[in-house]
């Protein structure tokens, strides 16, 4: 299961199963879970922690120092859960002791070619990330969000559930839940109605979800009103719920 011209550290720990291409180089401190296949050409520096049934395409660096002129060489690390596909070239980075200490992928995510993830970065669950797409430090990417190629993410940034962003978008602020957003700097277009189709949200669901939109950005009213508003017309409900409490906890402010 293992190219004999493959280079594996001796502190390295693999499950029995794991495949690993010809000229791949996996260093100290790195872990790779049951099922999980990596592909020539590879590189993972540690510490990592790779789950079950990853799929590591060719010329990928996984869990290099991060591009931080602050850094050390700290032992932060890289977490990457399981189920994820992560296509030729992509490049993710460890975190700093500045801030979490570590860059954390969850699972079921698909990752296209070319994608860089940079040092601290969270990433949930069921994402898709275009070619080149990529993230500056400390951004956070919440389940189910979609970036279209060249997506670009400013630092800090927050991406919330089920949100998604057109070709090319550049992201300065805060993405609320289920908001189609484009351009650069991007704007706030619409919902993502297709992805909340594709995922079983309700009729009733969806038209909520519309209305909380027209209002948060077809009224001109302010932010704080504008949330005022949705939780007295439209509250009560999980989704809104999901949506109040994204928006008035962000530190960047919203896109508007």
């Amino acid at each position: 299961m293992i190219h004999p011209t493959a280079v594996i550290h001796p502190s390295a720990s693999l499950a029995a199963d794991v495949e690993v291409g010809a000229y791949t180089i996996v260093g100290a401190d790195v872990s790779i879970g049951r099922g999980t296949r990596i592909a020539p050409h590879v590189v993972i520096d540690g510490p990592t922690r790779i789950g079950e049934d990853n799929q590591i395409f060719q010329f990928a660096s996984i869990g290099a120092a991060p591009q931080d002129k602050k850094f050390r060489g700290e032992p932060t690390e890289l977490i990457i859960g399981d189920r994820n596909v992560i296509r030729e070239c992509c490049t993710f980075n460890r975190g700093t002791t500045q801030d979490k200490g570590k860059t954390v992928m969850g699972d079921d995510n698909w990752i296209m070619a070319y994608v860089h993830i940079a040092h601290d970065c969270i990433i949930g669950n069921n994402t898709i990330f275009a070619n080149s797409a990529t993230l500056a430090g400390h951004v956070e990417i919440r389940d189910w969000v979609i970036l279209g190629g060249f997506t670009l993410v400013h630092q800090f940034c927050v991406i919330g559930e089920h949100a998604f962003s057109g070709m090319g978008s550049a992201i300065s602020k805060d993405v609320p839940p289920y908001a189609m957003v484009a351009g650069a700097p991007a704007e706030p277009r619409s919902v993502n109605l297709e992805g909340l189709k594709r995922r079983g949200f309700s009729a009733e669901a969806i038209h909520r979800i519309r209305e909380a939109h027209r209002i948060l950005y077809r009224q001109n009213l302010s932010t704080q009103d504008a949330l005022s508003k949705i939780e007295a017309e439209l509250g009560g409900h999980d989704d809104m719920t999901l949506l109040l409490d994204f928006c008035r906890n962000s530190q960047r402010g919203l896109i508007r």
